[in-house]
């Protein structure tokens, strides 16, 4: 499994908590590290400030216990190089609390002040440091054998330090914001990453609520977003089941309405007819006329005539029982391309007589488990409409194709075509164009189709002819 579908199939629940971990752990090692530059950098600087402090106390000392007098330019050339290092003033006071020295030649000859006399009395007692603000004031006695010489005045800027705390503290207030933008960018990645297919099932969802059911989504994703996905796909997929079915009780119900006209149009009609035929057969052997070969030939004209009426109006009776039948197939392997050879062998004849070309383009496919004969008279059917949408002749084209696990039956013609408005009610039951027929062959043709488990497209374009496509399952016995 690659990084990208682990990360897909992982909660959004996980994906928090490990992007605060990760967040945090980059965070601690940040500021880990910054803690651990400024110590360094702390302990460098204290240090070097420790070492100069000792060499300032070293000349302090020095000039105070010297016997002649005090070098002042000493002083200074050494105060100037500490200046930096946060050393700001060192003075030398007598016995006498006179200034005798300093880096602060204002201040030489001068007498300490209280302040300054108050700091003198603290270090005799053992406390040489006091702070003033950010400065600090060692005074450090000098005692050599049983002699006292003085005290060293060290003025100390603690300035220093805290420009350096100051800086590393705002360096590390940045690396925290840095983190944060960080853990910001994340979360915003992490939300499109999930908004993004939730609109996509928003909109997706809108469709199906307009009557799209066709509409579904593909994703790979193991988390939330795919559950939501497979479960908007899997409520699609019902409704298109609740919809068939409704379309089906309808039928049925439409099914049960023809199949109760149905009986009584045979219970009523069907008997007289047969008794009709049989009386006109009895008349002809009766009434033919003898000797008029003229008059006999319009007699039998005439009871030819009305028995192919008689026989037209049978027919008609016999669809609606049909129609109203409930199917029953008699499935067996079948070589659909050796049925289509059949039936245009059986069409051959009319269709020469109508000035109709007929190719027929085969690609081998197996045998498929359907009712030969019903397939043969969905065929003829469609074939004998083409040739009525061609009155002046034309071509028609019968092709087999494979695809998709599925065999393809198109009928092509150049015909007339249908309009677009009667385009949707073609296979309505008795619906037709033509003066003639009941219009159930192409819903009978499509009903068939259906109960083999197939479908049946029909395309066309006014004046340029039309394509109808039957498609059937590759299923063996």
């Amino acid at each position: 499994m690659s990084i990208k579908e682990y990360f897909l199939s992982i909660s959004l629940n996980k994906k928090l908590i490990g992007m605060m971990l990760f967040l945090s752990l980059i965070l601690l090692s940040v500021l880990m590290f910054m803690y651990g530059q400024s110590e360094k950098v702390l302990l460098n600087q204290l240090e070097s400030q420790t070492a100069e402090l000792s060499k300032a106390i070293q000349v302090g000392v020095e000039e105070v216990t010297s016997k002649g007098s005090t070098d002042q330019m000493r002083l200074q050339t050494y105060l100037r190089q500490l200046n930096t290092k946060g050393l700001k003033e060192i003075s030398i006071i007598s016995n006498t609390d006179e200034i005798v020295a300093s880096t602060n030649p204002k201040q030489v000859g001068e007498q300490v002040g209280p302040r300054k006399k108050e700091r003198i009395i603290k270090a005799e007692l053992g406390e040489p440091l006091s702070k003033e603000g950010k400065v600090y004031n060692v005074i450090l006695p000098v005692v050599a054998g049983n002699e006292h010489y003085g005290y060293i005045h060290l003025t100390i800027n603690a300035e220093d330090f805290s420009e350096t705390l100051k800086s590393h503290a705002i360096k590390r207030i940045i690396a925290a914001a840095l983190v944060f933008a960080l853990g910001i960018l994340l979360a915003v990645v992490l939300s499109w990453m999930y908004t993004k297919p939730i609109h996509n099932v928003v909109n997706a969802a809108r469709s199906v609520a307009a009557g799209d059911l066709s509409t579904e989504l593909t994703t790979d994703r193991k988390d939330e977003i795919g559950e939501l996905t497979q479960s908007f796909n899997y409520m699609v997929q019902k409704l298109r089941e609740e919809r068939a079915l409704e379309e089906k009780l309808r039928e049925a119900e439409h099914l049960s309405g023809i199949a109760q006209l149905s009986r009584s149009i045979a219970h009523e009609i069907r008997n007289p007819l047969n008794f009709i035929s049989l009386s006109i057969d009895h008349l002809k052997k009766k009434y033919l006329p003898q000797g008029d070969e003229e008059e006999q030939e319009k007699f039998e004209t005439l009871i030819t005539s009305i028995k192919h009426e008689i026989q037209r109006l049978n027919k008609l009776v016999g669809d609606f029982l049909d129609y109203g039948k409930a199917m029953k197939l008699n499935r067996r392997e079948t070589d659909v391309g050796g049925v289509i050879h059949e039936v245009i062998e059986l069409v051959q004849a009319k269709a020469e007589k109508d000035g109709i070309r007929i190719q027929f383009h085969e690609e081998k496919f197996p045998k498929l488990f359907v009712d030969p004969e019903l397939i043969k008279t969905c065929l003829v059917n469609i074939i004998l409409n083409a040739f009525q949408a061609m009155p002046a002749g034309g071509d028609l084209t019968v092709s087999t194709r494979l695809s998709n696990g599925r065999a393809h039956i198109i009928i092509e013609d150049t015909g007339i075509g249908v309009s677009p408005e009667n385009l949707q009610k073609l296979f309505d039951p008795f619906f037709s164009t033509k003066s003639t027929g009941l219009g159930l062959g192409l819903a009978m043709t499509k009903r068939v189709v259906e109960e083999h488990g197939g479908k049946i497209d029909f395309q066309s374009a006014e004046g340029q002819g039309s394509t109808m496509t039957i498609s059937l399952p590759l299923e063996e016995g």
